[in-house]
């Protein structure tokens, strides 16, 4: 999958957020995105990169990957349930 394609049914700005900030929006996030929807997680926290899919993997949500960009990453999450 090309995640610079990806259409994000919601994107939290976490990117001035330290650890365990981004993953705390992240689980906010979610339930504002249909299942089956896009969740973009910008962090500028690299502990996001181990945090987030460690999260997906716990809860039942499909990690999709991190796109790196300029002083930050996205970080995609598919809403399973």
């Amino acid at each position: 999958m090309d995640l610079s394609q990806v259409k994000a049914a919601k994107t939290v700005d976490a990117r001035s957020m330290a650890c365990p900030g981004p993953l705390l929006e992240a689980k906010k996030g979610i339930a504002g995105v249909p299942v089956g929807g896009i969740l973009e997680i910008q962090s500028g926290d690299k502990g996001s990169r181990e945090d987030i899919p460690a999260w997906c993997a716990k809860s039942g949500h499909e990690y999709l990957g991190v796109l790196e960009r300029d002083g930050y990453d996205s970080l995609f999450v598919t809403r399973k349930k």
